[in-house]
């Protein structure tokens, strides 16, 4: 990958990357720096196997955008040789925490806690000088931690849909009162289910046949407003493979949009609730359809490492938590009776393949497709710069990596784009459209191809 690259003010790697600390030494908060684990910092050998990994040192070159030079500043920060300022910020959040970079570590070195940490720091240090912006505010403690208003926010956007607003903004140009991000991201967003289709849902479905396992259906705030469609699909390929689903009226957001932000604090109190949910509602397995929500979901006992209440609950929890894609393979195979004579190419969401480990079952399933012709591209597993908000805060890095892994997909002829990741798909919708493919390509999520075959 290549593209343009990124002028900084100044490098501040330290020798162990190959550059020189440059910034001043100031007086750190030892209580602030606390949650940092020098032993993983520490475990980092600097080998640069990470290197040909990492999307935004393919970009740009530099050290500092790699993930060997991030995890020296945040050494540098940690031993309070360096500061914690805007370009640590900067540099923090310039990387799209997908994880590639534990895949290639041969020291196993757990980068995306580490990140997580240092975003944590960042929040915890700008909360002492000033407050959180009203956006800031609005997404994180007014919107998320709320289904009932991220539910109501999915109604107002099926309305204007509905009542042609966004057709009308497009247009007569009015689109362009929003950011140039939002403005890109709108045109990928398709048609929501209305309140009267989400009324419909059942909250307890059963199996077909006899029943295998009792399921409850993690449904997640973006994924149950954005693709409302996907999560009833997911949970009748569930009964098909012999599985009682449970729609468990209790849950809320998985956190990890909180978590990636460094809001640690707000992510713990979405895990809770989530823990005692599923805790009361007494099922075998909490079953998710999105690669994100699903990393985060596993990594709870490590949220609450060391806490004498909650470590032990959320380590159960989290060994209860499956992916769709590695449920289904592990139940007797779906008789799919409809041959879909398409050629496809999958495109693996970071968080499933790099953070779970999830790679072969959705390939699998695929490949079960009676007339389905599977076309790996180059790097399937490379990221598509989608990455959470990664796209909307960090547009310019977002597009050129986008734009890159489009010429993967071009390359291939395929049909169809598969994925497993709400973001990754609206990512991959918005990919097509750049690169001019809308009339001969689709993005769908497996779940959904897999529900069209049956």
């Amino acid at each position: 990958m290549s593209g343009e690259k990124h002028s900084l003010s100044k490098d501040f790697s330290s020798p162990a990357c190959g550059g020189t600390t440059v910034l001043p030494m100031t007086h750190t908060d030892s209580n602030r720096l606390q949650p940092f684990d020098l032993d993983e910092i520490m475990n980092c050998m600097h080998c640069g196997f990470c290197l040909p990994t990492c999307p935004t040192y393919q970009q740009t070159g530099l050290e500092t955008y790699s993930p060997r030079g991030r995890i020296a500043l945040m050494k540098g920060v940690a031993t309070g040789q360096l500061p914690v300022n805007e370009e640590f910020e900067q540099h923090m959040n310039a990387c799209l925490g997908c994880r590639a970079c534990e895949t290639a570590c041969p020291a196993g070195v757990p980068y995306g806690s580490l990140l997580e940490t240092a975003r944590h720091v960042v929040q915890e240090t700008k909360q002492e000088t000033a407050k959180p912006s009203v956006l800031r505010n609005l997404i994180f403690e007014r919107v998320f931690p709320y289904p009932k208003r991220v539910r109501r926010l999915g109604h107002v956007l099926w309305g204007a849909q509905a009542l042609g607003l966004q057709s009308f903004a497009n247009r007569t140009g009015l689109i362009r009162v929003l950011p140039k991000s939002m403005r890109e991201m709108q045109k990928a967003v398709e048609t929501v289910a209305s309140p009267r289709e989400r009324r419909k849902r059942e909250q307890h479905m059963k199996a077909e046949g006899e029943t295998k396992l009792t399921v409850g259906l993690f449904t997640g705030c973006v994924m149950d407003v954005m693709f409302f469609e996907t999560n009833q699909a997911t949970a009748r390929l569930l009964t098909k493979a012999g599985c009682d689903v449970v729609f468990v009226e209790a849950q809320n957001c998985c956190g990890a949009m909180h978590a990636h932000s460094g809001e640690m604090a707000g992510a713990k109190e979405l895990a809770k609730r989530n823990i005692e949910a599923f805790e009361q509602a007494g099922v075998d397995f909490i079953v998710n359809n999105a690669g994100g929500c699903g990393a985060a979901l596993k990594e709870y006992g490590h949220w609450f490492k060391g806490d004498p209440v909650w470590e032990e609950r959320a380590k159960r929890f989290a060994a209860r938590n499956r992916d769709a894609n590695e449920l289904l393979a592990e139940l007797p195979p779906l008789q799919f009776s409809k041959p879909l004579n398409y050629k496809v190419t999958y495109q693996d969401s970071c968080h499933l393949a790099h953070g779970q480990g999830v790679r072969n079952q959705p390939r699998e399933l695929l490949r079960r497709i009676p007339g389905l012709e599977l076309v790996e591209m180059r790097h399937p597993d490379s990221c598509c710069g989608s990455a959470g908000t990664y796209n909307l805060t960090q547009f310019e890095m977002s597009m050129q990596i986008l734009d890159d892994k489009m010429e993967e997909v071009r390359e291939t002829k395929a049909h169809l784009i598969v994925t497993s990741n709400p973001g990754c798909l609206l990512q991959m919708k918005q990919g097509i459209l750049r690169a001019g493919l809308d009339k001969q390509m689709e993005a769908v999520h497996i779940m959904d191809l897999l529900d069209r075959a049956l």
